[in-house]
């Protein structure tokens, strides 16, 4: 199963952490995997390569984590409406492949500092 965790900070999601498989197809053939890995990329790439937002961000094996560094900026206004449209989009997909992504959110402080 695909583990999405979003965080929300202020009323808005700030963050998430994706990880694990959707078991829907085999290794290589599994359109869930494809869709979510897809949309990780497309909204991690957009946050920092497109709109220049600060963010942490974390790749390693089988898990992606993204983190807006100040997400009270004028700069995170609109990542944070990326997070969101990501996060609707994950709803989506779990609502159309059933027991396939597990979806949670926490809420979170503000960052040590800020």
């Amino acid at each position: 199963m695909i583990k999405a965790e979003f965080l929300r900070y202020g009323g808005a999601l700030v963050g998430f952490s994706v990880s694990g498989h959707a078991g829907a197809g085999e290794y290589g053939h599994d359109i869930v995997c494809s869709a979510v890995s897809s949309a990780v990329m497309l909204t991690a790439n957009t946050i920092t390569d497109f709109l220049f937002a600060g963010a942490d961000v974390k790749m390693g094996n089988n898990k992606v984590l993204l983190v807006l560094t100040d997400p009270d900026s004028a700069m995170s206004i609109a990542a944070k409406q990326v997070i969101a449209s990501f996060h609707k989009h994950l709803s989506i997909l779990s609502d159309d492949a059933k027991g396939t992504i597990q979806i949670t959110v926490k809420e979170v402080k503000a960052r040590k500092g800020k």
